[in-house]
């Protein structure tokens, strides 16, 4: 790695910044909340909206297709409008569309009203982003950025356990209140504290790209979100919206490239830092939701745990990658984050390879220090990823760069969700092919001994508790397949930490300036 590096513009110090940093958190944390805690409730809402298990899973597609629109223009907008104007009505239109959510009555005001939560709440996760790097120094983002990143990735983690307990003690639209008392006190603490933005005199909207995009990324969205439910390319509509995606994506970026204006510059992919981290970012959010997602129904199918046990057996993974985000938080500014972040790649590379050698009969203690090592390594590449990417982009890319970074993390997640999901499936019914070949009554093994007398091929209940058996022993294999898929995801990022180059931090800066994020 090269230690060329590139001085950071000088910084103006930002009066109530803890404030501001308290109310820009409870933003960031509602908005990822909401992207998983109305999962656990939806069995609830189909009874109450009297819905089939088919078109309740709209309530989620509705909220990510809206978001994943609505996220590329958040840099356009914010320059439009002011940030201080754009973040109070995007958050004031989430509280009110939660609010929605929680007493509609019918199927179609529930993905009317989601899809005003995901509008509304695709530009508060850039929006505080971008809000932090401008409250703090280059030496001490890391530590704003650890405080951040929790928000990000501990706020999926707890969604479930948060909306299984709301929905339990009370009911499923306590799902959507709870974000009232919360969104109201943000509001106030932004219109109290937060520094006006100075309007431009006039910019015009780039009306083209936004549609293209739209219909890109809306297509993209939900082929990814139905391709499981409708057996992929065998589908007329998978095939239309996989066109639709490959078309709006194409006449992006030609037009990108190629018009006067557009309302994401092409130059923001000049910066190297922001290019090599845009690239990181998005395998990141290939392993962040994929690893979760398998893990869960793995301890359950195949470890055999109940639920509750299963849940707190994934506690090491989230508590690992807090730690990591403290850690790395303070050792950012006093060390090269992209070290940092190499010793993280190789943590989540070790565990995936680890995981990839399971069986069902796995030790507890083995899964809790396993996920607790990925869960270290996500923490030790997402906060330094956050400060090297930024570090050298000029300030008027910043919203728009933010805006990318959560696009594509949200982007990367939707395709290792759905690529995983359907290598499980299908390398489960590949591999059941291939070992019951191997089962015939000709088969000596199958002749004597405990197989024969429970697995009998002869006798209906011997055959139907042989093909569980092999069924369960083809999921392992499909299982440990995904796990070295995602290993093979993750090793090759730490190849683009050789293009960035470590920002110089003022001569000035305090050793200890980590530790004074809130003052």
């Amino acid at each position: 790695m090269s230690d060329a590096s590139i001085t950071a513009p000088a910084f103006q110090p930002v009066p109530h910044r803890g404030l501001i940093t308290a109310c820009t958190m409870i933003a960031t944390l509602m908005q990822a909340l909401d992207t998983t805690i109305a999962n656990v409730a939806l069995p609830y809402m189909q009874g109450s909206l009297s819905t089939t298990a088919d078109q309740i899973t709209w309530v989620l597609t509705s909220y990510i297709v809206a978001a994943a629109i609505m996220t590329s223009p958040v840099g356009w907008l914010s320059t439009r409008y002011g940030r201080k104007n754009f973040f109070i009505v995007c958050l004031a239109g989430f509280t009110l569309a939660s609010i929605l959510c929680g007493i509609a009555q019918s199927l179609p005001q529930m993905v009317v009203f989601r899809l005003l939560q995901g509008v509304f709440g695709a530009a508060l996760v850039p929006l505080s982003q971008s809000t932090l790097l401008d409250l703090y120094p280059i030496e001490q983002r890391g530590a704003a950025m650890a405080m951040w990143g929790m928000g990000v990735m501990v706020g999926p983690i707890l969604g479930p356990t948060l909306g299984g307990y709301l929905t339990d003690v009370y009911n499923w639209r306590w799902v959507f209140f709870i974000n009232l008392p919360f969104g109201i006190a943000a509001i106030a603490g932004l219109v109290l504290f937060l520094k006006e933005d100075k309007l431009p005199s006039a910019i015009t909207f780039d009306w083209t790209g936004f549609l293209v995009l739209s219909i890109g990324l809306g297509a993209l969205q939900l082929m990814l979100d139905r391709g499981e439910q409708l057996d992929w390319f065998s589908s007329g509509e998978i095939l239309f919206e996989l066109l639709l995606s490959v078309l709006g994506l194409y006449l992006f970026i030609v037009h990108i490239l190629l018009a006067d204006k557009t309302f994401i510059s092409p130059r923001i992919f000049a910066d190297v830092n922001f290019l090599s981290g845009f690239t990181v970012m998005f395998a990141i959010g290939m392993v962040l939701l994929a690893s979760s997602a398998l893990l869960a129904p793995y301890l359950q199918v195949m470890g055999g745990y109940p639920v509750r046990q299963a849940g707190l057996l994934m506690v090491p993974r989230g508590l690992g990658t807090m730690l990591a985000m403290v850690v790395a938080g303070r050792l950012t500014s006093r060390s090269d984050p992209r070290l940092l972040m190499l010793f993280g790649i190789s943590c989540l590379a070790f565990s995936f390879w680890e995981m990839a050698q399971w069986t069902p009969a796995v030790a507890v203690s083995t899964l809790t220090w396993v996920t607790a090592v990925q869960g270290f390594g996500l923490g030790f590449v997402f906060i330094p990823l956050q400060v090297m990417a930024f570090a050298t982009l000029p300030a008027q890319f910043r919203t728009d760069g933010t805006a990318l970074f959560s696009l594509v993390r949200n982007v990367g997640s939707a395709v290792g969700v759905s690529v995983t999901s359907f290598m499980l499936a299908q390398n489960t019914q590949i591999m059941h092919a291939q070992l019951s070949e191997l089962l015939t009554p000709f088969n000596r093994m199958m002749q004597t001994g405990g197989a024969y007398l429970m697995w009998n091929s002869a006798t209906s209940g011997g055959l139907f508790a042989l093909n569980g058996q092999v069924t369960r022993q083809a999921q392992a294999i499909a299982y440990s397949d995904d796990f070295m898929l995602m290993f093979w995801v993750s090793l090759p990022t730490a190849l683009l930490l050789l293009l960035m180059r470590r920002p110089k931090t003022p001569a000035a800066a305090a050793p200890d300036a980590s530790h004074a994020v809130i003052d």
